[in-house]
C-alpha cells in the first residue's frame, strides 16, 4: 500500500489553531497518512522580516507542542538545521529521498498558489509533489481565481483545490496581541501559550 505523505512548511511565528485545523481538515479530505510540518529557517519571501521571527529552536518546539495531539503529524527540523534560506524545491527533494515510495503532497495556502510560478524551480516541485491549495475564503470570485491558477499549473503536475473552515486570526495579529499581554489561549494551544510566556518569546 502506497503511503500518502504531505509536507506543510511555514514560519509558524507562532503556530496557532488555524495551522492545526488546516492540517486536520486536509488530512481528512485528501486521506493523507502522514503530515510533516517543516518550520522554515528563513523564508525567501520574508528576508526583510528576520527581526520579527522567533528563533528556530523556539518555533520548532512550539510546533512540537502544538501538534502533539495529532499522531499522524511529525515536526521536522530539516530547514532550521540547514541554517540557510529555505527553498521548497530543496525540501521536496529531501523528503522524496526520505520517502521514495510514498505519494508526496505539498500543502500551501491559496495566496501562495497565485504566485506559485514565481517559486524557484516550480516545475520540478510539481514533478515531485501534488500541490494541495487550501482556501479559507467563502468568496466564489476568489475561488474562481484559484481555479484559473490551478489550471495554469496542471500541465506541470497535479493540483488539488480544497476549501477549509475560515480562520480570522493570523500569526502577525497574534504576535501583536501577545506583545500587549493579551490572553491568546482561544487562538493557540495552551501549552504553546505557556511556552511563549515562560520563554518571553515575543516580549
Amino acid at each position: 500500500m502506497i503511503m500518502k505523505t504531505a509536507i506543510f512548511g511555514g514560519s509558524f511565528n507562532p503556530v496557532h489553531n488555524g495551522h492545526i485545523n488546516l492540517v486536520r481538515e486536509i488530512a481528512s479530505r485528501v486521506e493523507i497518512d502522514r503530515v510533516i510540518v517543516v518550520p522554515t529557517y528563513i523564508s525567501p519571501f520574508k528576508k526583510d522580516e528576520v527581526s520579527f521571527v522567533a528563533e528556530g529552536k523556539d518555533r520548532l518546539e512550539m510546533c512540537r507542542l502544538a501538534f502533539k495531539g495529532l499522531p499522524f503529524v511529525t515536526v521536522s527540523d530539516y530547514e532550521i538545521s540547514a541554517e540557510r534560506v529555505s527553498y521548497t524545491i530543496d525540501t521536496a527533494t529531501h523528503f522524496r529521498k526520505c520517502y521514495p515510495d510514498d505519494e508526496l503532497f505539498l500543502i500551501i495556502g491559496s495566496d501562495m498558489l497565485l504566485s506559485f510560478k514565481k517559486w524557484r524551480q516550480f516545475e520540478d516541485i510539481l514533478k515531485i509533489c501534488t500541490i494541495v491549495a487550501a482556501s479559507r475564503e467563502n468568496n466564489n470570485d476568489d475561488f474562481a481565481l484559484l481555479t484559473d491558477a490551478a489550471e495554469e499549473l496542471r500541465p506541470y503536475g497535479n493540483v488539488i483545490l480544497t476549501k477549509i473552515s475560515p480562520y480570522k486570526m493570523s500569526s502577525t495579529l497574534i504576535r501583536e496581541e501577545i506583545m500587549k499581554n493579551r490572553d491568546m489561549t482561544c487562538y493557540m494551544p495552551e501549552n504553546v501559550v505557556k511556552y511563549i510566556v515562560a520563554n518571553n518569546i515575543y516580549g
